[in-house]
């Protein structure tokens, strides 16, 4: 346990001091690219004026002898690429691979100051964060960057899970989690080879007593573990994720997916296909009418002070504090969509 007198030093001389409040950032869709292909490194400018965050996978999907390529094609593209308004994420691999190590030593030196967020693979324990926390610390220092790189988290085994609580609360580098519903099913003995979305086989069936035909109502294998997600990232203040949809022919099913995550409070999920940017986009969009009565709110209170009555509902200091979230993620999206800005009226 860190003690909270320490929580905010930063972990190494030099090093810059860790966000007290992370910054808000619209962050909808993580696109996922392989930044081993030339051809993808390519768009990667006319790629980040699409999406909300641009990711070079560096882990899954990279087979082993492309590893030193990822890692040398990731530094090119972030080198040589504007990412305007968008962020920029490495999914790096795993800390018990021979790969993890420099591939946070060799990005950090190189691009550490135009990196966002490390996406950690199979974290199990705090003490996954708390290594990578210091390590960060120390590069930070070394190559003198002025603003810290955060973590985020992905939950794909069973101990981490179990652990959830501890790894959302291990640093206030902590970003936000999201879940990985391959490995995690691995993990589990899960009796399922898809990744995320539900199963026809998992569902409840209507008592036999009195109903007639008994109908089957497919459930989602992911609820429990999302619901469990979202409430160490709520509860610590950091974002919850929903992760891949697997199905790219499935448009249908990944809306609904994703859709469920959303109302269950997750604020965006992995695109791993151009055709799930706009599914993500319209899923994750704050609504125009909250938005709308939001702008209210924080016009009624500039400074977020005081209390109003707004159709005959108190607002205060705390609603003013939602309301800005939610015009400041508005006005980051009416910046790089100008539809959105008139539906929104900003």
């Amino acid at each position: 346990m860190i003690v909270p007198s320490a929580y905010y030093r930063p972990l190494a001389l030099g090093a810059p001091a860790p966000f007290r409040e992370p910054p808000v950032k619209v962050e909808r869709m993580i696109h996922f690219v392989p930044p081993h292909v030339e051809k993808i490194r390519a768009r990667a400018a006319d790629l980040a004026a699409q999406v909300d965050v641009v990711l070079g996978n560096l882990e899954d999907a990279v087979p082993a002898d492309a590893k030193e390529a990822a890692r040398a094609g990731f530094i090119q593209m972030a080198q040589a690429t504007d990412f305007g308004a968008a962020g920029l994420w490495i999914r790096m691999n795993a800390l018990d691979s021979p790969w993890a190590l420099d591939d946070v030593i060799e990005i950090v030196g190189a691009v550490g100051d135009k990196l966002d967020v490390i996406m950690l693979p199979k974290v199990e324990g705090a003490w996954d964060v708390h290594y990578l926390d210091r390590l960060l610390a120390q590069l930070e220092a070394r190559h003198k960057l002025q603003k810290p790189i955060m973590i985020h988290a992905i939950l794909e085994t069973a101990q981490g899970v179990m652990n959830v609580e501890e790894i959302a609360r291990a640093s206030p580098r902590m970003h936000g989690m999201s879940l990985g519903p391959a490995d995690l099913a691995a993990s589990r003995r899960m009796k399922t080879t898809r990744v995320g979305g539900g199963h026809p086989s998992y569902g409840v069936l209507a008592d036999k007593e009195g109903y007639g035909a008994r109908a089957f109502s497919q459930s989602d294998l992911w609820h429990y573990t999302i619901a469990k997600m979202v409430d160490a990232c709520a509860a610590n203040g950091i974002k919850p994720f929903y992760g891949p949809f697997g199905d790219f022919a499935d448009a249908e099913a990944c809306e609904a997916q994703f859709r469920n995550a959303f109302l269950l409070g997750c604020v965006g999920a992995w695109t791993l296909h151009p055709s799930q940017v706009a599914i993500a986009r319209k899923v994750f969009s704050p609504d125009v009418e909250e938005v709308r009565f939001a702008k209210r709110i924080v016009d009624a209170m500039p400074d977020g002070t005081g209390a109003v009555m707004l159709d005959g509902k108190m607002q205060d200091d705390a609603t003013w504090k939602q309301a800005k979230v939610i015009v400041d993620l508005a006005r980051q999206i009416a910046e790089r969509e100008p539809e959105a800005a008139e539906r929104y009226g900003l």
